[in-house]
């Protein structure tokens, strides 16, 4: 008998698992905001709703289980990048350029994402598709009292729902505090929270009764559900920092807008992320994307392990030295799984672990030691539940030969600076940061990654000025192409003064030939 127990946030305990239909397993989850690049922390949702996915499907079989994950594409981030392609000329509607802008990063999100082992879920609806279903919702809350229209926004009226707040278990006055709320006139509450927002000209917008708008936030996911899986559905997730203000928010709007329905039954909520014990931050250089960490030459595999390896209730730190571990686990691994067969069904105390409420580091704990009796039909059925041993796919933007290179030298510049030949790990240093490659100490080593705002543009503005000056056609195109090679543009109409523009990161050849060159001088110094 499937009993699977699951910590709800809504009632603070572990519970059993009870699906309203067993035949429609439904879950949904919040999924990201597509202006830019996933950073590492967005990953986490994305990995401990796979693995709940992965064991529902696993129990109540694929054709019974309904996954629904959203992606955000209205924004202030995703509408400032369509008004600034407006104005560089770019053609079609504002709306048509978020749509533009949202395609893309939605793109880069699946390949970072499969990258990772991530299943996709059955649906990923757009808010943007989504627009008549949330205004309808907003004129039933209107009319029923628990919404109003104030200068062309709708608000919903926090105090028309007396429950408002149980989830997260905040006072009003920690409410107001953790909301950051907005003081506007047009609110009768402060703790009130929009629904729908004005559009002037300049702003990507859609008709509605109450003008020329775009919706809030949290309405997005409380419409996009309904449709999706109903007004009452098995399991809502995402991380804790969602659980106030927006899961309070989607609970109030939901439960008023259909009193029958019980919205969702089970609420998960997984712990924020760390890298090197500190709080992931730009200033303190550990901000990473996944993009980063794979275009580091670590695999999609390695971070997946490491993200599992840490209760999804506890925060979970990152750390090269875990990195490490992970990979060098998964290498024994395959090494005692190569070419054999594997069992049909995964063994049963991995099972049990996940059934545990996602006991992912219990599970991992059951395959170190199936792998330490060598049991390889075992292992590898239940590393591919975990999904990990699916494929030998590492998931890099830049070959092994430039990963391989630039570990080489960090090793040298490691033992350069233990031994104080500072002018030695200096020329390192620089001579990474002339191929675009960012390096960022910390305690357990030291972390790269190719980031195209540590490249000077002076040189190649310099070359181009020279062959300009000179007028040599051949020159100015090799200056140029060099440049293009590294990431950078000119201006259409070229003369000596033009202004160097980042278009993307350098390229892999481009990597490599700087790379071989700085390795050449710390050949000849010895």
């Amino acid at each position: 008998m499937t009993t699977i127990k699951l910590y709800n946030t809504k009632k603070r305990s572990k519970e059993v698992f009870t699906p309203i239909d067993p035949d429609n397993v439904r879950m949904y989850v919040c999924g990201p905001t597509v202006y830019d690049r996933a950073h590492l922390g967005n990953a986490r949702p994305v990995l401990v709703f796979d693995i709940l996915n992965r064991l529902l499907r696993h129990e109540y079989g694929d054709e019974h289980v309904t996954y629904v994950r959203n992606f955000t594409d209205v924004d202030d981030k995703i509408n400032a990048t369509a008004v600034s392609r407006k104005e560089a000329g770019a053609s079609g509607t504002l709306e048509e350029l978020v749509q533009q802008r949202s395609d893309e990063t939605i793109d880069w999100y699946h390949q970072d994402m499969d990258a990772l082992g991530a299943l996709r879920p059955d649906v990923e609806p757009r808010a943007t598709e989504f627009i008549p279903q949330m205004i309808a919702m907003i004129e039933g809350l209107i009319a029923n009292g628990h919404a109003y229209a104030a200068e062309g926004h709708v608000l919903f009226a926090v105090e028309s729902y007396a429950d408002y707040g149980k989830l997260s278990g905040r006072t009003v006055d920690d409410m107001i505090a953790g909301a950051r709320v907005e003081v506007a006139p047009y609110k009768r509450n402060p703790m009130d929270f929009v629904l729908w927002k004005p559009s002037s000209d300049d702003l990507p917008g859609w008709d509605s009764p109450w003008g020329r708008g775009r919706p809030g936030w949290h309405i997005e996911c409380s419409a996009m559900s309904f449709e999706l899986l109903g007004e009452s559905f098995d399991i809502h997730g995402g991380g804790n920092d969602l659980m106030f203000p927006h899961h309070e928010n989607e609970i109030a709007q939901s439960r008023c807008a259909h009193p029958s329905g019980d919205f969702a039954n089970v609420w998960m909520h997984n712990e924020m992320l760390q890298v090197e014990g500190k709080k992931m931050s730009k200033s303190l250089g550990n901000f990473f994307t996944v993009r980063d960490l794979l275009d580091q030459g670590i695999p999609g595999e390695v971070i997946r392990f490491v993200m599992l390896s840490t209760h999804y209730r506890k925060p979970m730190d990152w750390t090269a030295e875990k990195a490490r571990e992970a990979q060098s686990s998964l290498e024994a691994w395959r090494s005692i799984c190569d070419g054999q067969e594997v069992n049909p069904r995964p063994p049963a105390t991995v099972i049990e672990a996940l059934e545990d409420d996602l006991n992912t580091p219990m599970a991992i704990a059951e395959l170190h030691r199936l792998a330490t009796e060598r049991n390889a039909g075992a292992l590898l059925a239940g590393a591919r539940l975990l999904g990990l041993l699916e494929s030998t796919k590492v998931g890099l933007d830049y070959d092994v030969e430039i990963v391989s290179l630039v570990n080489r030298l960090l090793a040298l510049r490691t033992k350069a600076k233990k031994t104080r030949d500072f002018a030695t790990a200096d020329a390192i240093r620089d001579g990474l940061q002339e191929a675009g490659i960012k390096v960022m100490d910390t305690p357990s080593g030291a972390n790269w990654l190719v980031e195209r705002d540590v490249l000077d543009t002076w040189p190649f503005h310099e070359r181009l000025r020279k062959a300009l000056v000179q007028g040599k056609e051949s020159d100015i195109n090799a200056a140029k192409e060099e440049a293009k090679d590294a990431g950078i543009s000119f201006g259409s109409e070229l003369t000596a003064d033009s202004t160097p523009a980042w278009v993307g990161k350098p390229t892999a050849k481009y990597i490599l030939r700087v790379l071989l060159k700085l390795e050449g001088k710390l050949e000849a110094l010895k």
